[in-house]
C-alpha cells in the first residue's frame, strides 16, 4: 500500500506540473507544455501513466478494439466494425500517444543523454519504441521521423511507411539497451520510485526491451525471415521470465488521485453501455462447438462479475442471459437492442479492471464494489510463452509446442493471483494457480491440443492467448489480423440469427435475435480526422479499412 501511495503522489506531481499539455488541437510537433525545465524524474511517471491510458479500455485504443476482438459488445461506432476518424477514443489515444508520451519521452532522452543519466534515456527509448510500434500496428503509416522532435520548422510531419519504421524501432530498442547497460556514464540521477513500472531496476527494463524486440519480430514472421533473430533472443535468455518481471502499467485505488484502471469506470458509470461479449462467455463456459467444447474455464469468476444471481426473476427486455450472466449481441437488430440493463448487465471483474470477484451473491455494481487496482498489461511472461509456442508450432524455433503452451497456461493463472494480491479487495478470494481447477482445465485443453492437426494447434495457442490477454485488446487485434485466430463471432456464419442458451432467462427460453454486420473487418484504423485537418502532409482518409492492411499482414 505504501508503494501505491508513492505512485499516486508522483503521478499527482507530474500531472499537475505538465497538465497544460492538454489541448483541443492535435499538432504532433507542438510542444505545448514547454517541458525542458522539468526533470526526467518528474516527466517519467507522466509518460508511463499515459502509455497505459492510451491503451486501456475506458480511455484509449482498447475501448473499441474490445468489440473488434469480440470480448465486449457496445453500441458506439465499433458495433458491426464501425470505425470513424473522429471517434473520441481514437482521437484521445492518438493525443495521449504523441503529445503525452512521445513528446515527453523525447525530452527525457535529450536532457538525460546530455547529463549522462542514461538509465532515464534508456527507459524513455523503450516507452517511445513501444508506443510507436502500437501506432504502426493500428494505423499502418504514421508520422515518425518528423514527429515530436521539437523542431519548430517542421509544422506538417510526413507519414512514414510502417515497414520502414519497424527497423528503426529495433535500432531504438538496441540503443535503449546500450544506455541501460552503460556502466561508464555518470548516472548521477537514477530512477527509483518515479519509475512506477520497475522502480528503476535496469535489469528488468533490459528484459522488457528484449521482449518488445521479440514481439515485433514475431509480428513480422509472415513477411520476413525472423528465424535467426528470434532464436538469438531466446537463446540469450534475457527476456521477461517471471510473473513479477512482466511489463505493465500499474493502476491503484482511488485516493489522493484517481489511479484506478480506466476500465473500472463501468462500475460507476451512470449508463453502462459496454457489455461482456456472449462469444467470449460461451467459449469460456464450453458452449462453443468449434473449440474448448465442454471445458468450463475456472477463470470465469475472476474475469466476470454478475450483478444478478442465477435465480433472479426474468426480465422481458433481456436479450442474452445464461444463469446470472446478462449481455447483448454484437450486431444485434433485436427489439431489446437498446434496452437499459444498467443493474443487470455483467461487467468485467477483478482481473481485467480491478472490479469485483464473482462470489455468486450478485448486487448492483458501484464504485465501492471494487478498488480499480489492476494493471494494464503491455507484455507479460505469459505473452512470451504463448509467442514461443506459436514459433515452435510454426517450425521457426526448436522445442515442444505442447510444453510451451502448458507453461503459458500456468502463467496465465499465476497472473490472476498476482493481480488479486495487489488489488486490496475486502473479499475472500481463493487462489487459482496450482489449484485442482487449474490442473483439470489445463489437462483438458492439452488433450484437445495434442489431438489436433497443425492448424488446430495454432488455433488453440492463439485462442488461449486471447483468453489470457483479456483487458489488453491492442495485442488481441494485432494477433487476430496476423494469424486469423481466434475464430471470431460472425453474424453471417450463423445465418444472421442467434438463439440464447435454452432456459437462460430464469428458466424461460429467450427468443432468437437477428444480428447483422454491414461492414467488413477493419484491418487498420482510420486516420485521426483532427490530424488530417491540421497536417498538410497527411494522406487522404482511408476509404476501405478492410483493404488497408498493415505491412506485416499476409
Amino acid at each position: 500500500m505504501k508503494k501505491i501511495n508513492k505512485i499516486k503522489n508522483i503521478l499527482l506531481i507530474g500531472i499537475a506540473i505538465s497538465s497544460v499539455s492538454c489541448s483541443n488541437q492535435l499538432d504532433v510537433n507542438e510542444d505545448p507544455n514547454n517541458p525542458t525545465g522539468l526533470s526526467s524524474a518528474v516527466l517519467l511517471p507522466r509518460v508511463e501513466r499515459f502509455v497505459g491510458d492510451a491503451m486501456a479500455m475506458g480511455s484509449g485504443f482498447s475501448n473499441n478494439l474490445s468489440a473488434y476482438t469480440h470480448q465486449m459488445v457496445h453500441y458506439g461506432s465499433a458495433d458491426q466494425y464501425g470505425a470513424a476518424g473522429n471517434d473520441f477514443y481514437w482521437e484521445q489515444a492518438w493525443t495521449y500517444s504523441y503529445r503525452n508520451v512521445i513528446t515527453n519521452a523525447n525530452v527525457i532522452i535529450k536532457q538525460s543523454t546530455e547529463s549522462g543519466d542514461l538509465r532515464y534515456a534508456g527507459i524513455a527509448k523503450v516507452l517511445k519504441a513501444y508506443t510507436f510500434s502500437v501506432l504502426v500496428d493500428l494505423f499502418g503509416n504514421v508520422p515518425f521521423t518528423e514527429a515530436n522532435m521539437l523542431v519548430e520548422e517542421i509544422r506538417y510531419p510526413k507519414y512514414d511507411n510502417g515497414a520502414e519504421i519497424y527497423p528503426q524501432l529495433i535500432e531504438l530498442i538496441n540503443s535503449a539497451i546500450a544506455d541501460l547497460e552503460n556502466t561508464d556514464a555518470p548516472n548521477l540521477l537514477v530512477p527509483g520510485a518515479d519509475d512506477v513500472i520497475y522502480g528503476g531496476n535496469a535489469g528488468n527494463w533490459i528484459k522488457a526491451a528484449n521482449s518488445l524486440k521479440f514481439k515485433l519480430l514475431v509480428q513480422q514472421r509472415k513477411v520476413s525471415d525472423v528465424t535467426s533473430d528470434v532464436n538469438q533472443l531466446l537463446n540469450a535468455g534475457d527476456l521477461i521470465a517471471t510473473t513479477a518481471e512482466s511489463f505493465k502499467i500499474p493502476y491503484g485505488p482511488n485516493a489522493a488521485t484517481d489511479d484506478r484502471n480506466p476500465g473500472f469506470g463501468e462500475y460507476y458509470a451512470t449508463q453502462r453501455t459496454m457489455h461482456v461479449s456472449p462469444w467470449l462467455y460461451e467459449i469460456m463456459k464450453g458452449y462453443n462447438t468449434n473449440i474448448l467444447t465442454g471445458i468450463e474455464d475456472p477463470r470465469i469468476p475472476y474475469y466476470f462479475y454478475n450483478q444478478l444471481t442465477a435465480s433472479a426473476a426474468p426480465r422481458a427486455d433481456v436479450e442474452y442471459r445464461d444463469g446470472a450472466f446478462v449481455s447483448k449481441y454484437f450486431g444485434s437488430q433485436g427489439p431489446n437492442r437498446g434496452a437499459n440493463l444498467q443493474n443487470q448487465v455483467t461487467l468485467f471483474g477483478i482481473y481485467p479492471v480491478g472490479g469485483r470477484y464473482d462470489d455468486g451473491q450478485g448486487g448492483t455494481a458501484s464504485a465501492s464494489s471494487g478498488t480499480g487496482a489492476a494493471p494494464y498489461r503491455l507484455i507479460t511472461y505469459a505473452d512470451i510463452l504463448f509467442l514461443k509456442a506459436e514459433l515452435i508450432q510454426e517450425g521457426i524455433v526448436a522445442g515442444n509446442a505442447a510444453t510451451a503452451l502448458s507453461d503459458a497456461l500456468k502463467e496465465s493463472f499465476r497472473m490472476i493471483d498476482q493481480v488479486v494480491a495487489g488489488n486490496g479487495s475486502s473479499q475472500t478470494i481463493p487462489a487459482i494457480a496450482a489449484s485442482d481447477a487449474e490442473t483439470e482445465y489445463i489437462d483438458a485443453v492439452m488433450t484437445r491440443f495434442n489431438a489436433g492437426n497443425a492448424a488446430k494447434k495454432l488455433e488453440y495457442i492463439m485462442t488461449e492467448k486471447w483468453l489470457s490477454s483479456v483487458g489488453s485488446w491492442v495485442d488481441q487485434y494485432t494477433d487476430y489480423r496476423r494469424t486469423g485466430y481466434p475464430v471470431l463471432f460472425d453474424p453471417a456464419a450463423v445465418g444472421g440469427s442467434v438463439t440464447p442458451p435454452a432456459g437462460g432467462n430464469g428458466g424461460e427460453n429467450l427468443p432468437a435475435v437477428r444480428v447483422i454486420s454491414n461492414r467488413r473487418f477493419p484491418n487498420s484504423l482510420p486516420y485521426v480526422q483532427s490530424e488530417l485537418n491540421l497536417n498538410l502532409n497527411a494522406p487522404e482518409q482511408k476509404t476501405d479499412l478492410s483493404a488497408a492492411k498493415v505491412f506485416w499482414m499476409p
